[in-house]
C-alpha cells in the first residue's frame, strides 16, 4: 500500500495529458511539459507563430520538439509491468473527445479538455488550469460561507428569542396555575365556596379577553347586521305604496344619519407608534428641541461634525431616529405653516446624504409633496398629482414594510391621498419631513417654522 501511491505517481507522469495514453515517442517543448509527438504536432496543426502549451499556455519560440528518452525508457519499464496508464475518472472526461478536462473556462464556467481549448467555441476564451480555478472558487465559496452562516445566526437568534418568549409566557401560566392550585388545596375543606366562586371570576376574565380579542370583528359583524336590516328596509320601502314608504319616515331617516360611516382606513390608526428626529442626521441650518420632537430652520449653519448620517447637502433633511424593517407602522405630522412647501413620508437608510437626493422611490424616498395654496403631488416619477377634497391639516403615515406598501392620509378625515405602488422593501426605512420655502426670501417668510407633532412626534426631512 506504502508503494500504491509513487507508483499511481509515476503512472501519471509517464501518460500524455491529450490522448490520456501512455507517451509514444515523447518530446518535451520550451515550458518543459511531454507530450506525444504526434499529439502536439495535432494540437499546433495550424498555427503560424505562436505554440501554446496545451497544459500551461506558455507560449514555445517554434516547434522545437526535443526527444525525451529517459521518460521514453520509463514509459517502457512500466509497459514491461503491465500497468495501464492512469486515466482520470469517468465524470472528469469530456463528453465530446473523451479527454480529461483540465482547463475551466472563466466565460462559460465549465471545465473543458485540451481539444476544446483550440476549438473555436473557447479559443477566444479565458481559461485557467483546473487547479488555480478551484482555488479562485474556494475562496468565493469560503466567503459566501461566511454570509450564509451570518444569516443562519441571526434565524437561530430570532428564532430562540420567539421560542423563549412564548416559554416565558408559559411558564408565568404554569406558575400561577400552580399557585392557585396549591392554595386552594391548603383551604378545600374550609373554602370549598370561595374557591368555586374564583374560578368563575377567571372563567369570566377569559371570557372577557376572548371578547376583547375579537372586538374589532365583532363590532363590524353587528354594523354589517345592522345595515342589512336597514337596507332591506329601506328597499321594501322603496318598492310600496307611497302612503306605506313615507310611513314613519322620520323614524326611518333618524336611524339612516345615526349610521357611523367609517372607512377601511380608520384601521390604520390603531399601528401608531412613538417617532422622534435623530439629531445626528439633521443638516446643519436645522435645530431640534429638546424633545426632539420639533425641528425649525436657521439661516445661518450650525458647526456641526460632517459624520457619514448627516445631510450637509443644499437642502437640509432630518431623519427619524428609529428605523423599520418590520411590521406596520402609523405616526401624525403637523401641521404645515401658510406660503410654505413641505414634503412627508420614509426613506431608505441608503438615501444620498452628501448629494442631491433623488426624490422618488428610485432614490430611495417614498413621500408626497404640497406646495403652493392646495397643489399637492406624489414624488414618483414622473410625479403624480393630487386631488384631496380638503386641504389636509395634519398627514397620516402608514407604512406596511412585508406587505411593500407605504399610503398617506389626511389625518382628520382619512381620506386617502395616495398608495404608491406596491414593492417589496429591502432597506431599513426611516420618517422624513421636509419643508421649504415657496414665496421666495421676504422678510415676512424668514421667520422660523417649527414642525410640531400633537401625540406622536415626526420623523422627517426639511427641504429649504
Amino acid at each position: 500500500m506504502a508503494a500504491a501511491a509513487p507508483l499511481g505517481n509515476l503512472q501519471e507522469e509517464a501518460t500524455c495529458s491529450i490522448c490520456l495514453e501512455y507517451f509514444s515517442d515523447p518530446v518535451m517543448i520550451d515550458c518543459g511539459h511531454n507530450f506525444c509527438r504526434s499529439c502536439i504536432t495535432q494540437s499546433w496543426e495550424g498555427r503560424d507563430g505562436n505554440f501554446p502549451c496545451p497544459q500551461c499556455r506558455e507560449i514555445s519560440s517554434g516547434k522545437n520538439l526535443r526527444p525525451n528518452r529517459l521518460v521514453g525508457n520509463m514509459v517502457e519499464m512500466l509497459k514491461q509491468l503491465h500497468l495501464p496508464p492512469v486515466k482520470p475518472p469517468e465524470e472528469n472526461l469530456c463528453e465530446k473527445h473523451n479527454q480529461a478536462q483540465l482547463l475551466f473556462c472563466a466565460e462559460d464556467q465549465r471545465m473543458i479538455c485540451l481539444v476544446c481549448r483550440e476549438s473555436k467555441e473557447h479559443k477566444t476564451h479565458s481559461a485557467s488550469p483546473v487547479e488555480e480555478a478551484a482555488e479562485e472558487h474556494k475562496v468565493k465559496f469560503q466567503e459566501w460561507l461566511l454570509v450564509l452562516k451570518k444569516q443562519e445566526g441571526y434565524f437561530l437568534e430570532s428564532k430562540l428569542k420567539e421560542e423563549e418568549q412564548y416559554k416565558s409566557m408559559r411558564n408565568k401560566l404554569r406558575t400561577e396555575k400552580n399557585k392557585i392550585q396549591s392554595e386552594f388545596e391548603k383551604l378545600r375543606q374550609l373554602l370549598k365556596e370561595n374557591e368555586q366562586i374564583l374560578h368563575r371570576r377567571l372563567e369570566e376574565m377569559e371570557k372577557k379577553i376572548t371578547l376583547i380579542e375579537n372586538a374589532n370583528i365583532t363590532k363590524l359583524s353587528n354594523q354589517i347586521t345592522s345595515l342589512k336590516a336597514l337596507i332591506t328596509e329601506i328597499e321594501k320601502k322603496c318598492e310600496a305604496p307611497s302612503w306605506e314608504l313615507l310611513k314613519d319616515v322620520r323614524s326611518t331617516l333618524s336611524r339612516c344619519n345615526n349610521v357611523k360611516i367609517q372607512s377601511p382606513e380608520m384601521v390604520v390608526k390603531s399601528y401608531k407608534v412613538m417617532v422622534t428626529l435623530d439629531p445626528d442626521t439633521a443638516h446643519p441650518r436645522l435645530v431640534l428641541s429638546e424633545g426632539r420632537r420639533r425641528v425649525k430652520e436657521t439661516d445661518t449653519a450650525q458647526t456641526l461634525p460632517d459624520t457619514p448620517q448627516r445631510f450637509t447637502y443644499i437642502y437640509p433633511c432630518v431623519l427619524g431616529s428609529e428605523g423599520f424593517t418590520s411590521g406596520r407602522h402609523y405616526w401624525e405630522v403637523q401641521p404645515l405653516q401658510e406660503g410654505r412647501g413641505w414634503e412627508v413620508g420614509v426613506a431608505a437608510e441608503s438615501v444620498n446624504r452628501k448629494g442631491a437626493i433623488t426624490w422618488s422611490p428610485e432614490g430611495g424616498v417614498w413621500a408626497v409633496e404640497g406646495w403652493g395654496k392646495g397643489q399637492y403631488t406624489a414624488l414618483t416619477s414622473p410625479r403624480t398629482l393630487l386631488s384631496p377634497r380638503e386641504a389636509p391639516l395634519k398627514l397620516g403615515v402608514y407604512l406596511d414594510y412585508e406587505g411593500g406598501r407605504l399610503s398617506l392620509y389626511n389625518a382628520d378625515s382619512m381620506e386617502l391621498l395616495y398608495t404608491f405602488p406596491q414593492a417589496p422593501f429591502t432597506e431599513r426605512l426611516f420618517p422624513i419631513f421636509g419643508e421649504e420655502r415657496n414665496c421666495g426670501w421676504c422678510e415676512s417668510c424668514r421667520e422660523l417654522q417649527t414642525l410640531i407633532l400633537p401625540s406622536h412626534p415626526p420623523t422627517g426631512e426639511e427641504r429649504n
